[in-house]
């Protein structure tokens, strides 16, 4: 379709324009957060073949006193130039995206929440069969632009879907069972829950894969898989219930797995952040759990029940 105004025309119109976010504000109060969000942003990543998959974006930017905006417009170029690239892992392509926007702009700090979904391939535990799940991923990073260079924060999460049989309800029923013969010792109520960790190095440290990640949850929930033949079925229901877990028990397990992971190969200011939430399967309500806490201070606990 062709133009209203020829192109010499617009040029000479912004030639002679005002750029706008440059003046001075009426008011001069620095602004920590100006920025987009709800943007889809589509990641080519080399761990899906090459293929595309939407993140979820929200990108900000401070604003010091003298300016009146940012160039909103310059965030969309940024991720139009990125489209086409391929990238190994999405911290990856959020520090790319995120140092590209703070070049264009007059911030000084700029943060970048990626939130999306990935496949997922598992293998049921008694027939071997293939199950394709999905995975919830997510990314974080903070750029910061300094006299002596720039700091960059990572932080990298991924959730997974799990069963969880209640303890309480369990433990009240084989006290019944041994007292008045009951049959029922080993029922309880179990729900579908799901738990995020997330892992934030230091600045200029590079997070976690995935992967790994994935790893640390697998290894102490009850993960769920959409593919299950009956044996993988009972397989996954008695280990739910030889080991019940409350979701204050999930996050704990995950914390002190996270420790046995990468107690070893990360410094102990990483932070460790670990959120369940369980569906509840009698109630109407949900039950939710979450932790913040350091490394070191996981590997401290754990140091202390070894020595008791």
């Amino acid at each position: 379709m062709s133009t209203l105004i020829p192109a010499d025309i617009h040029k000479k119109v912004l030639a002679d324009s005002v750029d706008v976010p440059e003046e001075r504000p009426s008011f001069p109060l620095p602004l920590k957060k100006v920025g987009i969000s709800g943007k889809t942003v589509w990641v080519r990543l080399a761990g899906n073949n090459g293929g595309r998959l939407p993140f979820k974006a929200t990108i900000h930017l401070n604003l010091d006193g003298n300016r009146r905006g940012i160039h909103m417009s310059r965030i969309e170029q940024g991720i139009t130039a990125l489209h086409g690239r391929k990238f190994n892992s999405l911290p990856e392509y959020g520090s790319e995206l995120a140092r590209l926007i703070l070049s264009s702009q007059s911030g000084s700090r700029v943060s970048l929440d990626l939130a999306g979904q990935m496949p997922l391939v598992q293998k049921a535990p008694v027939s071997g069969l293939e199950s394709v799940d999905t995975i919830e991923v997510s990314c974080k990073l903070v750029v910061e632009r300094e006299q002596g260079g720039e700091t960059v924060t990572t932080g990298a999460g991924a959730a997974v879907h799990h069963l969880t049989a209640c303890p309480c309800t369990l433990s009240y029923n084989e006290t019944l069972a041994s007292r008045f013969q009951y049959p029922w010792s080993r029922a309880t109520h179990s729900q579908r829950s799901q738990t995020q960790l997330r892992v934030t190095p230091p600045a200029n440290l590079q997070p976690p894969s995935f992967g790994e990640l994935i790893a640390v949850l697998d290894s102490v929930l009850h993960v769920s898989r959409d593919l299950l033949k009956r044996p993988d079925e009972t397989e996954l229901v008695l280990k739910a219930h030889r080991f019940p877990q409350f979701s204050e028990d999930s996050v704990r397990e995950v914390a002190r797995a996270a420790g046995r992971t990468f107690g070893a190969t990360l410094p102990q200011e990483t932070r460790i952040q670990v959120f369940s939430r369980s569906l509840e399967s009698i109630h109407i309500h949900d039950v939710e759990c979450s932790l913040d806490t350091s490394l070191g201070e996981i590997l401290t606990v754990r140091q202390s029940i070894e020595e008791e």
